[in-house]
């Protein structure tokens, strides 16, 4: 009888939240507001995560969702990619290396004036690679439920910040999917969802970071680029992999989180948007060294969050292969560089507060 009640709590809880999600997700389509379909669950799950609401997103069901995720940046970008780094490349990894710099200048000033207990500032302002910093940072002495509380604001910082930016320099309504939905034949979907498949095994295999988004974007643009497969998905899948992700996100807000961390909420903000705010400053100096346009200098700028990205990039006009090109070579440079930089912070701080 109890485990019958918990099925039916859990029942009642998921479609409480499918109901909010598509209230909010159909009031910021309204306003035209990018990522709608993102950002609308994504808050609605921080609410019931919060109220302690104990549901959440399978591992599998996320990873599901960000190789669909993948086939669609794959759709859209091909494999201009690699002609963007090779055309841009200096300047590409200037712009990572000015990322990953930024995380750590405000990582070290919060360890450094004691903002955040520990080490947890050193780790929790990586711009990126939230999982394996959160899975490593236990070990150097950080309290890695605000390791994860702070990563995790700062993934919900940059989506909202990069959407708001995005609605205020396009006025016109986001143009239609690339996924192709209006003339999407069974054969391009079965296609397309065998490429998410194998890709996504193979890069996870391989133990690439963020295989399961990766992966599927490597493969599909290859075989999309070279007319091997079209890469298309029915609008109601993408729209379910959009919602996936940000309740994947949302959930991870539990009130016990929230509980040990709201003191320390004040300095993880600080952190965030300091963060958000230098990659920002850097990405109005980009349009004076590039000839592209401050949005999308933003969204290749912006600290994290590699999939929330991809989907706010390709729904706007901004430069997909530049922003992707950007954000996925980050994305490992952090994650090779961030477990060393947070090393050296902890380990310099107290040397120097000694």
């Amino acid at each position: 009888m109890s485990k019958l009640r918990s099925l039916f709590r859990a029942v009642a809880l998921w479609g409480a939240l499918v109901a909010a999600s598509a209230l909010l997700a159909f009031g910021l389509y309204r306003a035209q507001f990018p990522a709608a379909l993102l950002v609308g669950p994504m808050l609605a799950a921080i609410a019931f995560g919060v109220g302690g609401a104990g549901i959440g997103v399978p591992r599998t069901a996320f990873m599901a969702a960000q190789a669909l995720i993948g086939c669609l940046v794959a759709h859209a970008v091909t494999g201009s990619i690699v002609a963007t780094l090779r055309a841009d490349g200096l300047i590409i990894v200037a712009v990572v290396l000015v990322t990953v710099l930024a995380g750590g200048v405000v990582g070290w000033a919060l360890t450094r004036l004691r903002v955040l207990p520990g080490t947890t500032a050193a780790w929790g302002s990586s711009p990126g690679g939230a999982a394996a910093m959160v899975a490593m940072s236990e070990q150097f002495g950080a309290d890695p439920r605000l390791v994860a509380f702070m990563q995790y604001v700062r993934v919900v910082a940059v989506v909202l910040t990069a959407s708001l930016v995005t609605r205020l320099l396009v006025s016109a309504p986001a143009a239609p999917s690339p996924s192709g939905a209006e003339s999407v034949g069974a054969l391009s979907t079965l296609a397309t969802l065998a490429v998410a498949a194998l890709g996504a095994a193979a890069a996870l295999a391989l133990r690439l970071p963020a295989g399961a988004l990766i992966g599927p974007m490597i493969l599909g643009a290859v075989l999309h680029a070279t007319g091997l497969a079209t890469m298309a998905l029915p609008a109601p899948l993408l729209d379910l992999a959009y919602a996936g992700i940000g309740w994947y996100v949302g959930l991870r807000f539990t009130r016990e989180t929230l509980g040990v961390t709201l003191r320390a909420l004040p300095g993880i903000l600080v952190a965030t948007f300091a963060v958000i705010l230098l990659c920002g400053g850097w990405a109005w100096a980009l349009t004076h060294i590039l000839a592209i346009d401050f949005l999308t200098a933003f969204l290749a700028t912006s600290p994290g969050g590699l999939d929330s990205v991809a989907i706010i990039a390709v729904g706007t006009h901004a430069d997909v292969s530049f922003v992707l090109a950007v954000q996925t070579l980050r994305l490992f440079v952090v994650l090779v560089t961030g477990p060393l930089l947070a090393k050296w912070i902890t380990r310099a701080v107290p040397e120097r507060s000694a």
